[in-house]
């Protein structure tokens, strides 16, 4: 079985309109995961505690497309793009 691994990882925006961090220090990295769905349920519960703050802002990395240098990386993947 292939393996899909995912990161999900969050913090606070300059502002809410890019994807450039405040303080990449601060990152919040909530953790690896074997599968999208989990990564998905962990994104929700990490997005959701901090639904008050607009400038928050968590994501799933693809860790695995990382490893595949066949497959060509589309501009919505490339953070700050």
């Amino acid at each position: 079985m292939t393996q899909r691994l995912h990161l999900v990882f969050g913090g606070e925006l300059t502002d809410p309109s890019t994807n450039v961090f405040r303080d990449v220090d601060a990152i919040d990295i909530v953790g690896m995961f074997p599968d999208y769905e989990s990564a998905f349920n962990a994104w929700k519960a990490a997005a959701q505690k901090t639904v008050d703050n607009a400038h928050m802002r968590y994501y799933i990395a693809h860790i695995h497309r990382l490893r595949d240098e066949e497959t060509a990386a589309s501009p919505t993947e490339e953070l700050g793009a």
